[in-house]
């Protein structure tokens, strides 16, 4: 289904948006307001086909009425999303899960939603429905047929998204072990860069290889790339089209995010992001959770580079990383992108010439000030005026609702539901 134009019309603007719009220009009258708005404007998030669907990519899903059966059906409900909220322009591919069936349909459906396909997301797993140790085809395996498998599945899913349009690949390096003395860790790790060096050599010219780390994984502590160091010494070693892909959610506790992001830019490392939250049983239930003051420091350095010349702000990617248990998909992943963007509205809104005044002057408080002003600044009203005038609505949630397109979705898909009402 799609959303007509004067539907959306309706959800435009409201007195309350207009007053609260002005307020802001008021109090940053120094700040170009309409410029802050159109970077609002131009930034855009993926969101992977594993976010929706009864089967995700981890977890089954409890019965959501409604919910897409195909590859086509989840990119008809991201075109959604992105009419509602003008804050995606593109779908990722989680294979094998979400292998499409007509990849020439899947273009079509994409291109007539307006989406396009970013990075593949390559897990290594050869049975989409069997979670065990004998499905996960290995790049650190020991044993030399099961690399070589693993080799070709990822390969295969290179040859997929050149077919789909796509421009990079996002590998989750999620092989580790359980007891003291299973792994050869050393080995492992050489076998590990082994094969990811033949995956580099069969990348297209123009496409960038994301390897995503965690400390940890399912029924695996430690992986065998734990941390964005080893991720780093892997990526300097396999070539410049390497970069590390910032799980936001699976950092350890005690790291200090912003400053691993500025290290990886310094490196020219720094590839992208998976935005996701860790305080629950898995690393991403729940997108709206974020910790939103983390999210606003790792902007402020990102904004910094760019603005140094440091990194291109063109040069990172940017996903949703999801796969939904108890909430309707699609209310998670509005709220998911409206808590990513308004972190870098806030971002935007710093002084970056007094901070640097303050950093050269030894001035830490009134620097932290400088910061927490901007955090402390309410700017949905930017973000809302930033939808509006991209043609979204000003409260997609508040649309979604009163448009009950999950009713619609339900009848047009005729399936059931516990709950259809949200």
């Amino acid at each position: 289904m799609r959303i007509k134009e004067e539907q959306l019309a309706i959800f435009s603007s409201n007195e309350i948006h207009a007053k609260s719009l002005e307020i802001l220009r008021e109090q940053y009258a120094s700040e170009n307001m309409d410029e802050v708005i159109s970077k609002i404007r131009d930034f855009k998030i993926a969101i992977p086909s594993a976010a929706l669907g009864d089967l995700g990519r981890k977890q089954s899903k409890q019965g959501m009425g409604g919910a897409p059966r195909d590859l086509v059906e989840k990119i008809q409900d991201i075109g959604l999303i992105q009419q509602l909220t003008q804050k995606t322009d593109a779908v990722s591919v989680y294979m094998p899960w979400d292998r499409p069936e007509d990849i020439q349909e899947a273009k079509e459906i994409a291109e007539n939603v307006h989406l396009k396909f970013a990075a593949m997301n390559s897990t290594g797993r050869l049975n989409p429905h069997d979670s065990s140790e004998k499905s996960l085809a290995a790049l650190g395996h020991l044993d030399p047929k099961k690399r070589v498998q693993a080799i070709a599945q990822h390969e295969e899913v290179i040859d997929i998204g050149k077919k789909l349009g796509s421009n990079g690949i996002s590998i989750w390096l999620n092989e580790g072990s359980v007891y003291p003395g299973q792994n050869d860790f050393r080995s492992r790790l050489q076998f590990t860069e082994q094969s990811l060096t033949e995956i580099y050599d069969y990348l297209p010219s123009e496409w960038d290889m994301l390897l995503k780390y965690k400390p940890h994984a399912a029924n695996y502590q430690p992986t065998i790339v734990p941390d964005w160091g080893t991720a780093a010494m892997l990526a300097k070693r396999i070539g410049s089209k390497a970069k590390i892909l910032v799980d936001v959610g699976s950092q350890s506790s005690q790291s200090n995010v912003e400053q691993l992001v500025a290290t990886l830019i310094y490196q020219h490392l720094l590839g992208g992001f998976h935005f996701n939250e860790s305080k629950f049983a898995s690393d991403d239930p729940k997108k709206s959770g974020f910790n939103a003051y983390q999210l606003f420091l790792i902007f402020n350095e990102l904004i910094g580079a760019d603005l140094d010349s440091a990194q291109s702000w063109k040069s990172f990617s940017w996903m949703i990383e999801a796969s939904y248990n108890t909430q309707d998909p699609l209310v998670d992943l509005i709220q998911a992108l409206e808590a990513v963007t308004i972190a870098y509205a806030k971002a935007l809104l710093v002084d970056r010439q007094k901070l640097r005044e303050y950093q050269q002057q030894g001035k830490s408080s009134e620097a932290e000030e400088l910061l927490q002003k901007a955090y402390l600044t309410d700017v949905r009203p930017l973000v809302s005026e930033a939808r509006v005038l991209s043609g979204g609505a000003a409260e997609p949630l508040e649309a979604y609702r009163v448009l009950m397109i999950r009713n619609k979705l339900v009848q047009e898909r005729y399936s059931k539901s516990q709950n259809v009402l949200f």
